[in-house]
């Protein structure tokens, strides 16, 4: 059976990539962390700037390549979701599976070896796994003005990002071998999660602003 995606709003079905519909998965180690703050960040900031004009264009979900398959997130990590005022209610952990990655349009990983992972699972997944730093680098190069407009719909525009973000890997590389890591907090106390909350919070950002082509508002 395949597993069910976690859509912004409830009652989306699982569908192949491409189409109307945009999928980004959050890939960390036992989906208990850093990818379930990074997946309920990016649907926060994705609704708080789109309102309901999203939810039937992109889907948020994660997975861990050791995912701790029906746990809960760590309590730390629900408190740092808290802390953004995000929605942290309804989480269960998921391994990742091939399905996940064949289904996926864009891969966002907290390490470097998540990255090799995914991409050593095939499915032609090399032009569409970043890790989330190393895609945040990316993006920032890329003139906004050269994707299309939101109103050419969502799931095109993130396509044309990702096709953008792959061209430019070879030629803006990670300032160094640490850069483009986002560290486990696993065990560690709520001070480390919050700082890694930020990390994650800072490097979605200007990735939202380029799929949406909206910034925050503060």
């Amino acid at each position: 059976m395949s597993p069910e995606g976690r859509g912004i709003a409830s009652g989306h079905s699982l569908a192949p990539a491409g189409g109307a519909t945009f999928r980004i998965l959050h890939v960390s180690t036992g989906n208990v962390c850093r990818s379930p703050i990074t997946e309920r960040l990016t649907r926060h900031a994705l609704t708080h700037r789109l309102g309901g004009l999203v939810t039937g264009d992109l889907i948020v979900e994660s997975a861990g390549t050791w995912g701790h398959e029906g746990a809960p997130m760590e309590a730390n990590a629900a408190a740092v979701l808290a802390d953004f005022g995000a929605d942290a209610t309804g989480f269960t952990g998921r391994e990742l599976l091939d399905e996940h990655v064949i289904r996926a349009d864009l891969v966002l990983t907290a390490t470097r070896d998540h990255r090799a992972q995914v991409i050593s699972m095939g499915h032609s997944a090399g032009l569409r796994t970043f890790t989330l730093k190393e895609f945040t680098r990316l993006v920032r190069a890329i003139d906004p003005a050269t994707l299309p407009p939101l109103d050419d719909g969502m799931a095109e525009r993130a396509r044309a990002l990702v096709r953008a973000a792959a061209a430019l890997r070879g030629w803006l590389l990670a300032p160094s071998p640490d850069a483009d890591e986002v560290y486990d907090p696993y065990g560690a106390p709520i001070t480390f999660f919050r700082s890694i909350g930020d990390e994650i919070n800072t490097a979605l950002d200007p990735v939202v602003t380029a799929l949406t082509g909206v910034t925050a508002r503060h």
